[in-house]
């Protein structure tokens, strides 16, 4: 049974940081991209960052690069971003998902569509 469980969220100032957590499990994470997702009230969702369990390469959308990092931890099946510099536009539900056969290097990762499994998100807030 694949489970995707999204933790890390919380309240941050304008400039803080968080990290989260993305803990994977029942699929070959290997096959995988892991994208990290995010739902600002009233917004659609919007893809920020991917990674391949394969070959880890990495994806971001224009509005987190530089400022945001993902990385992954194999062994332990676990996905983070680490997000620097947050800004009060960076509000909004954090969803993880996985897709079969995502590849960042081809630029791929960041469109809903993509992704089978899904997270029940966890709550950034940035506000001072």
């Amino acid at each position: 049974q694949v489970k995707i469980v999204e933790s890390g969220g919380g309240l941050a100032q304008p400039g803080g940081s968080l990290r989260l957590s993305c803990a994977t499990s029942g699929f070959v994470l290997g096959s995988h991209g892991i994208g990290w997702f995010r739902q600002a009230p009233g917004k659609e969702r919007e893809g920020i960052s991917c990674i391949s369990g394969s070959d880890g390469s990495t994806i971001y959308a224009e509005s987190v690069k530089g400022r945001f990092t993902i990385s992954a931890d194999i062994s332990n099946k676990t996905i983070y971003l680490q997000m620097n510099n947050l800004k009060p536009e960076d509000t909004g539900v954090y969803y993880c998902a996985a897709g079969l056969g995502v590849w960042p290097s081809l630029g791929l990762g960041l469109q809903k569509y993509e992704y089978n499994y899904w997270g029940q998100g966890t709550q950034v807030t940035v506000s001072s």
